[in-house]
C-alpha cells in the first residue's frame, strides 16, 4: 500500500499549458480543489474550464484555467506554501504540519516525527489533501522534503556556529558528523 493519501487520477485536460504570467508549466488540479480554496469573491468568477496550479514562487498566480481565467495569491483563503518565503510555511493543510514547528521539534529533540504523524493520519483515513491542499495532491512528499531541508539547515548552522565560536576544530567534531570521520 502506498503512503500517499490521494488516488492517482487522470486530469480533466491532458494538454499541457503554461501559466500566462510566469510561463511555468501548470500542474493539473481538480475543480473541486480550486473551489474549496478560493475566497468568496474569487469563487464567483470560477468556470468549468480545466484548471492548473502554478508552483513558481516568483509568480503571483496560483491557478489558471484553459479559458484564460487566473487566480492570484489574494484569491486564496490560506497562504500557499509554494508562494511563501521559507521559514514557517504550512506544508500539511489537513493536520497543520509546518516548517516552524518542524524546526523547533528538530532543534529540541534532534529529529522530527512529522512524516510519521502524517502517515498515521493517512492510514487512519483522515486525510483530505485532494481538497485542502491547494495543489490538490498528497502533502507527504512535501513534509518529507521539508524535514530533510530543515534538518540539514540546522546541522549546517550548528557546524558554522561551532566553528565560529571555537567549539569545533574540524567537521568531524560537529555533533552527528563524528561517526562518519573515522
Amino acid at each position: 500500500m502506498s503512503d500517499c493519501c490521494c488516488a492517482k487520477t487522470e486530469p480533466a485536460s491532458r494538454n499541457t499549458a503554461e501559466c500566462p504570467v510566469g510561463g511555468t508549466k501548470g500542474l493539473p488540479v481538480e475543480l473541486q480543489t480550486v473551489k474549496a480554496v478560493l475566497t468568496n469573491a474569487a469563487l464567483r468568477r470560477i468556470t468549468a474550464a480545466a484548471h492548473r496550479f502554478c508552483a513558481d514562487a516568483e509568480c503571483d498566480v496560483v491557478y489558471f484555467a484553459d479559458d484564460g481565467t487566473t487566480y492570484s495569491k489574494t484569491d486564496i483563503r490560506e497562504p500557499v506554501w509554494q508562494k511563501e518565503p521559507a521559514g514557517a510555511r504550512m506544508l500539511c493543510y489537513c493536520f497543520g504540519e509546518n516548517e516552524g514547528d518542524i524546526r523547533v521539534e528538530i532543534a529540541t529533540t534532534g529529529k522530527s516525527d512529522a512524516v510519521e504523524r502524517v502517515k498515521a493520519h493517512i492510514k487512519a483515513g483522515r486525510c483530505a489533501c485532494e481538497v485542502r491542499n491547494p495543489r490538490g495532491t498528497c502533502c507527504l512528499g512535501d513534509v518529507r522534503a521539508a524535514v530533510k531541508r530543515v534538518s540539514e539547515s540546522l546541522t549546517q548552522a550548528t557546524a558554522v556556529s561551532g566553528h565560529a565560536h571555537g567549539r569545533f576544530e574540524t567537521s568531524c567534531d560537529v555533533p552527528d558528523r563524528g561517526a562518519r570521520c573515522a
